[in-house]
Formats: structure tokens, C-alpha cells, sequence
């Protein structure tokens, strides 16, 4: 389990100051001294900011901010990877254009050694690999930030992919989101257009789904769940998990020799059937989505292996996606009524998916939406991608700062992702007409007699526990007010930067007056040669004269220091 705590005055304990200190120099490099400087954080950091390296920054004045940004959590490391990476998934925290800036995150961690793997199968499982594996290959054939990944033989012969999490990872992960959340404390506190994006919410969220990615037990549970869904179903298959050999941080599954869904040339010279595969991979997706409601949310090409027969398996589960009953209809809503060309349905469909902070104008809405149906739908189905569908929705709920549910972009990315995979097996695929059947089982869905019985027996039990509570409720208001104990709490928000700006010129204002006071005093003094004199000048007007100077130095690189006179 994660432990993080948040971070008080770290000046007074310099905890994670060197880890601080490689992330501040990395955002200077890359443009981002002015947000730096404006969070203040020289009041949290003793030391100082001036042992902080400032170079001159890279050459990124022709990159965009989220090019930048992207490029800054790549030197960051592989906490912030995995940031970007998650973030990527989630347009309800960040822009349209991090979002395809985060896509293009990679891993880029080398293994670690073979003695540190041994270390960790003995730690976790009891024995070292030799005692546990028929063989165990010491070079790993895929790593990433979290962990690698090692072919093996188990006693009885049968071919194992054993997944190792990376050493010391945790510590790692924690020591970086304490630095995170801090910063994104003072974002909150000090950058008022930060406030709109949540950084605290954002931090808080990626520490929960870390969480659950370094925990290797939540992913077996995943691929078990999956296999359930497709017990009876002979063409597609998932690796079986092996418990025994299965911790928090081993991961043990069966191994798969089959060829992966890019590679065409192998399906070709297998006589593989690239349209029924086609077909199949794309209904493995949308049976997981719109059945099971729960569904593989990365299935690109490495994960998509082709077996004999045109088997489709699914390999990695460590991210996956789920959706509510009510949450699957309104996007049924929102495919049926963009198909059927119907623009106002499609706007209301559109806003019943989303959340906002302010309610956008409906009558731009739905010009935009107009226009938006107009480039794109007004031509054969077949011609209509919905991979670009999905992703100019995306831009138009975007520009109306609306948000989208994390789980409904995994949808909509698993489905761009898989219909992308499916035009290359297949340029004629019709990813729209092979949805088709699913959309109109969702709807037919609603209607059948259980589910009408069980709308009916809800909304009965929700209106007989709603005239129980009303009548109490309304007596413990009265007794309250009766008591004088009902209190209405006002919060101000956005004020903390005005007041922190007046405080600050009450201090510079202040500082003004000591310094005048003192120039006027030690002249006072000197023209009245208040002894003790030094070459006929009074030694006490002086020192006065020199404090004055001493402050008045400070003052002016206090202000040049924030850039502004």
C-alpha cells in the first residue's frame, strides 16, 4: 500500500530535498521558471532557491506548452511517465491537447539485474527461482516503469510469463507523489487559472490508480473476470492465471505463442482469416463494453495475439475500464442519435454524459454540434470513421468546458484503438455497422419485462424511504433552530492571491518607512553631531545611514527577484 503523506515545511526537515531539487531544475529548463517562481515555494525551502540550477533553458521556444510539459515528465522519470500516461485517459482533468501529447508517453526504463529478481520471487514466494522453476531465462524479454516481464517453465512443464515489480518502486512512487502533491497544493494556493484543473484532485486521483496498478493481484482478478465473461466462447481466449505463484508484486500467467495483430505478414504466411479476426477483435471489444460492462482499456497492437483457428487473445490487463448500466445507455443515446443525424438529441445526449462547472450556452451548443454533424455525417455510413467521430466529439465538448467521464474515454480510446488495428487488417471494416447490433441490444434491453419490474420496484423503494426520512429530517432542522444551532458556512474563494498581493505591499510599504525613517533620522543625528564623531561626523548617524542602504538593497532584489518594479 501506497503511504503518503503531505509534505509541511520541508526546509526544516530537508526530506526529498535532492528529489526536489532535480524537479525545479527540469522545470526551469523547459520554460516553466515563471510558474515556479509564482508559487512561492522559496517560503518552503530553507535553502534557497539559489542552489537551485537555473541554465539557460533548452531551445524550446518554437514547442508548445504541452509539448513542453510532455517532454518535462519524460526527464522526470518514470512516476511522471506514468502521470502523463494516466492523465492521457482522463479529459476530465486535463485539455484536449495534453491529452494527445500524454498518448505519445513511453516507457523507456532498462531492466534491472537477474540478483534483484531472484531477491524479490524469494521475498514474495519463499524460494529462490531455481527451487520454484523448472528454468527461469535471466534476460527479460519486456520491461517497463513498473516492472519486467521473464519467460520461465514451471515444475510440470508448462510455459509461464512471469511479471517482477521493479525494486524499491514503491518508495520511489511515494517520495515523488508527497513532491506532487505539494506542488499541486501550492498551484491551488498561488496560481489562480490552476484552480480550474483540480491539481490537487488530479494528484489524489493518479496516487488511487497507481494504487491499484502496483498491486499485481487486482490484474490477475481482472483476467479472471475477463475469462468468466468468455468461458463459452471458443474463439476468444485469455492466459490463465497461476494463484499460486501470483503476490502483490509477482504476477505469473501462462504464456502466450501467438502472433500479434500488427504483424501481417506472419497472419498471411499462417493462412490466417484477416477479416474473421477482424471481426472477432472487434467484437471481443464491444461485447466487453456493452454486455459485461467491463472491458480491456488498452488494447493496442502488443496486446492483441492472433492463435490458431484465428484465435484472438488479450494479453497485459493492468488497465481496465468499466461502465454503469445508466452510463452505457446515454452513450447508446449518443451513438443512436448522432447516426441517425437527430442535432438536438445529440446535443442533449452529449450534455446528460458530461459534467461542467457552468452550464454552456445551449444555443452555441448546439450551432456547434450542427456544424460538427454536418462535416462529418452527411456522407455513406461506411465512409465514417469513428475513431475521428469520437475524437472531434471530444475537441466540441472540450471547447464548451465540459468534461467527459474518465471511463466513457477509455470507451471511446478502446474503441479508436481497436477500430484503427481493424481498417489496417481490413480496409473495408465498417466499424459503425459491426456496432450496430450491440447499440440496438442496449436499447431493446430497456424495455424487457424484468427490467421494467425492477425500475418500478426502485422507484417504489426510493418513494417509501423518501416519506419515511422527509418528516424526521424535518423535525431535526426545527429542533436545530430551536436551539440555535443551525449555522449557514460561506467559503470565499480566489481570494488568497489578492490578499497575499496586499500583504505584500504592506510589508514593502512598511519596509519604505523604516528606511526613510532611518535616512531622515541618522540626518537629524549628523547635522546635530551627536558624539561620538568619526572625522567630524557622528558615528551613530553613520551606522543609521548604512543600515538604511543595507535595507534599501535588500528591498530592490526582493522586487527584481518577482520581476516586477
Amino acid at each position: 500500500m501506497l503511504s503518503i503523506r503531505k509534505i509541511g515545511v520541508i526546509g526544516r526537515t530537508y526530506r526529498h530535498f535532492n528529489r526536489y531539487r532535480q524537479i525545479l531544475t527540469i522545470l526551469f529548463r523547459y520554460g516553466f521558471g515563471d510558474l515556479v517562481e509564482r508559487l512561492k515555494i522559496e517560503q518552503y525551502i530553507e535553502v534557497g532557491l539559489q542552489m537551485i540550477s537555473r541554465k539557460k533553458r533548452e531551445r524550446v521556444e518554437k514547442l508548445t506548452r504541452a509539448e513542453r510539459i510532455r517532454m518535462a515528465l519524460e526527464e522526470l522519470g518514470p512516476t511522471f511517465v506514468k502521470l502523463g500516461q494516466i492523465l492521457s485517459t482522463r479529459p476530465d482533468l486535463v485539455s484536449v491537447d495534453l491529452l494527445r501529447e500524454f498518448s505519445k508517453l513511453q516507457d523507456k526504463v532498462p531492466p534491472f539485474p537477474f540478483s534483484e529478481v531472484k531477491q524479490i520471487v524469494q521475498s514474495e514466494l519463499g524460494f529462490e527461482p531455481k527451487a520454484l522453476f523448472e528454468y527461469f531465462d535471466e534476460k527479460p524479454f519486456a520491461s517497463a516503469s513498473i516492472g519486467q516481464v521473464h519467460r520461465a517453465h514451471l515444475k510440470d512443464g508448462e510455459e509461464v510469463a512471469i511479471k517482477v515489480q521493479r525494486p524499491g518502486i514503491t518508495k520511489i512512487i511515494e517520495v515523488d507523489l508527497e513532491i506532487m502533491l505539494h506542488l499541486a497544493t501550492l498551484m491551488e494556493r498561488h496560481v489562480e487559472e490552476m484552480v480550474l484543473h483540480r491539481p490537487v484532485k488530479i494528484v489524489e486521483e493518479f496516487a488511487r490508480t497507481l494504487e491499484k496498478e502496483i498491486d499485481y493481484t487486482i490484474e490477475a482478478t481482472s483476467m479472471e473476470r475477463v475469462a468468466m465473461h468468455f468461458l463459452d466462447d471458443a474463439d476468444i481466449y485469455i492466459p490463465m492465471v497461476f494463484r499460486d505463484w501470483t503476490t502483490t508484486r509477482i504476477l505469473t500467467t501462462e504464456f502466450i505463442d501467438g502472433i500479434k495483430v500488427s504483424e501481417i505478414d506472419r497472419l498471411d504466411a499462417a493462412g490466417l482469416d484477416r477479416k474473421i479476426i477482424t471481426a472477432r477483435g472487434a467484437d471481443l471489444l464491444l461485447n466487453q463494453v456493452f454486455k459485461h460492462g467491463f472491458f480491456h482499456a488498452d488494447p493496442h497492437p502488443g496486446n492483441i495475439f492472433v492463435l490458431a483457428n484465428n484465435v484472438i487473445c488479450l494479453i497485459d490487463f493492468g488497465m481496465m475500464g468499466s461502465v454503469d448500466r445508466h452510463t452505457k445507455e446515454k452513450f447508446v443515446d449518443l451513438i443512436d442519435s448522432v447516426v441517425r443525424k437527430d442535432e438536438s438529441r445529440t446535443a442533449q445526449a452529449l450534455l446528460k454524459l458530461s459534467t461542467w462547472d457552468e452550464e454552456p450556452d445551449i444555443r452555441f451548443f448546439e450551432k456547434d454540434v450542427s456544424d460538427f454533424m454536418m462535416q462529418h455525417l452527411y456522407k455513406p455510413l461506411k465512409d465514417i470513421e469513428i475513431g475521428k467521430l469520437l475524437q472531434h466529439v471530444m475537441e466540441l465538448a472540450s471547447r464548451h468546458r465540459l468534461r467527459i467521464p474518465p471511463d466513457i474515454f477509455l470507451m471511446m480510446k478502446a474503441l479508436t484503438t481497436v477500430e484503427g488495428v481493424a481498417l489496417i487488417l481490413d480496409p473495408d471494416f465498417d466499424m459503425i455497422k459491426q456496432t450496430e447490433p450491440f447499440v440496438k441490444w442496449v436499447m431493446l434491453e430497456r424495455f424487457t419485462p424484468k427490467r421494467i419490474a425492477g425500475n418500478i420496484f426502485n422507484l417504489a423503494s426510493e418513494m417509501i424511504q423518501f416519506i419515511q426520512q422527509f418528516p424526521k429530517d424535518t423535525l431535526e432542522i426545527t429542533r436545530l433552530l430551536k436551539k440555535q444551532k443551525l449555522s449557514i458556512n460561506f467559503e470565499h474563494r480566489g481570494l488568497e492571491t489578492m490578499l497575499s498581493t496586499y500583504d505584500q505591499i504592506s510589508n514593502r510599504i512598511s519596509f519604505s518607512i523604516i528606511i526613510a525613517s532611518l535616512i531622515i533620522g541618522s540626518a537629524m543625528i549628523v547635522i546635530s553631531n551627536v558624539p561620538p564623531l568619526f572625522y567630524g561626523i557622528s558615528l551613530i548617524g553613520i551606522v543609521g545611514f548604512l543600515a538604511a542602504a543595507m535595507m534599501g538593497m535588500w528591498l530592490l532584489i526582493a522586487i527584481l527577484r518577482k520581476g516586477r518594479l
